[in-house]
């Protein structure tokens, strides 16, 4: 029988940090990494957001979690499904409910990370916008419990969606949900505390890693790091710093349905003159996610045709079947019946159309659900828009007015991204990384390394040593 209580620790999960990014400009990050264990965490196939917080949280692979990427392609329902919430598509028992088994006293605030709804975690936290019938979007998100969602909103605002996605993503949803999460830690007393902190994803897709622009996010991150570490160190809370995967410059998108859509394999219909993928009727198709993406091939007679074609498009690095899909842990049901990797300094996009004017009406405005792929152009306005402020407003003024309007400001052009992850890293410094404080049990040493599968042991090891 357990007499101690556990510790109470708080995990701060800085997308997009690197130990490269650590310096003088980051005076919070740098004082932190001069008193911590450093650990580079190897990410999992594919290192984005909803696989790489799985493998933290659950200590295992894809192939037993099923988190194969952002999102997935649903064969029964002939549906691609992308940003999913439910905690309950997480096929694995969480950090939380593995520290109740050894002490049940311990609570859990989940503030942001993804999968965070209809799960057993005691508090959470996490965007969700209203959908009005009328087309509208409006900024909100759900909490549980739902009261706390009201108490939050009344003392900072509404959560500023259209701050945390979008052209203009900007530190102050990272500042909200920091906000947010010491004033939950302050009122509710968690065990465990998870921080989703994304401002460096934003500047460092957009205008790559190296870009001005960048260190300026990394400045106004740290900022933001830096109050949390002091509200956490006067509750006497034990801090573990995470990322979930590094961002490496990129030129241009790999147009991969394109490449299928040309060898009669992925299919489109037409709806009032725009194109929608068919991936019902496809006999193949992929769902491009970052650096990876998943290609699934109805009949077998035609996955030698469907690699052939992946092989032969410039900007595929790797094709794995799925003796490749088990070497990385990603063979799972939900997972393509190939797994494609782009070459460094590419990206896949989920453009199948062939001419832009047939693109569909959605293409060129922010929605994350109906694309069937991830869409970094939606950080940008289009720049053939004239006078972007204008065009804005006046779609605003017609919304507010009644009419529906569609805000179809976002381009179509994949060369303007600047940066990209999803790829194995180049070189441990330039991927994730975990630091802890002297105290918890982390493994790995300064300058080792250990799966990220490994964060999950870590976090136990924080609550219930020392």
């Amino acid at each position: 029988m357990r007499t101690k209580p556990p510790h109470k620790t708080a995990v701060l999960n800085i997308v997009a940090l690197t130990e490269t990014r650590i310096g003088a400009h980051m005076p919070n990050l740098q004082r932190f990494r001069e008193s911590a264990t450093l650990t580079h965490l190897t990410p999992p196939l594919p290192a984005v957001t909803t696989t790489s917080q799985s493998a933290m949280l659950t200590g295992v692979d894809a192939s037993s979690h099923g988190v194969v990427g952002n999102g997935w392609y649903d064969r029964a329902e002939a549906e691609i499904k992308f940003w999913k919430q439910s905690n309950r598509l997480v096929r694995a028992p969480k950090v939380w409910e593995t520290a109740r088994e050894r002490d049940p006293s311990v609570t859990c605030a989940n503030m942001f990370w993804w999968f965070n709804m209809y799960s057993s975690a005691d508090y959470s936290v996490t965007p969700r916008p209203q959908y009005r019938a009328d087309g509208r979007k409006i900024p909100d998100c759900y909490s549980e419990p739902s009261e706390l969602r009201d108490q939050l909103q009344r003392a900072l605002g509404n959560f500023p969606l259209f701050r945390f996605w979008g052209p203009a993503a900007s530190i102050e949803s990272t500042r909200w949900i920091a906000d947010a999460s010491i004033r939950v830690h302050e009122a509710r007393d968690p065990t465990l505390t998870l921080v989703y902190l994304p401002h460096l994803d934003y500047a460092l897709q957009k205008f790559g890693p190296d870009s001005v622009e960048a260190k300026q996010a990394d400045t106004e991150l740290d900022a933001v790091v830096g109050d949390l570490l002091v509200h956490f160190e006067r509750t006497n809370t034990r801090v573990i710093i995470v990322s979930e995967y590094g961002i490496e410059p990129v030129t241009d998108g790999v147009h991969i349905n394109r490449a299928l859509r040309e060898a009669g394999l992925a299919r489109v219909r037409i709806e009032n003159g725009r194109e929608l993928l068919d991936a019902g009727a496809s006999r193949a198709f992929a769902v491009a996610d970052h650096q990876i993406a998943h290609v699934y091939v109805r009949d077998a007679a035609d996955l030698h045709t469907v690699r052939e074609v992946c092989e032969r498009t410039t900007g595929v690095g790797r094709v794995l079947d799925e003796s490749g899909k088990r070497a990385h842990g990603i063979d799972h049901e939900r997972a393509g019946e190939f797994v494609l990797i782009a070459e460094p300094g590419r990206w896949f996009t989920y453009y199948y159309w062939r001419d832009d004017d047939r693109a569909p009406d959605f293409a060129r405005c922010v929605d994350i659900h109906r694309k069937p792929g991830y869409d970094p152009c939606e950080l940008f306005i289009d720049p053939a828009i004239g006078s972007a402020k204008l065009a804005i407003g006046s779609r605003l003024i017609r919304k507010k007015l009644g009419f529906r309007t569609l805000m179809d400001l976002i381009p179509l052009d994949a060369s303007l991204v600047k940066g990209s992850h999803g790829r194995p890293p180049s070189r441990p410094e330039l991927g994730p990384l975990m630091m802890t404080q002297s105290g918890s049990e982390a493994g790995g040493g300064s300058g080792g390394s250990m799966p990220m599968t490994g964060v999950r042991d870590a976090i136990l090891g924080s609550l219930f040593s020392g």
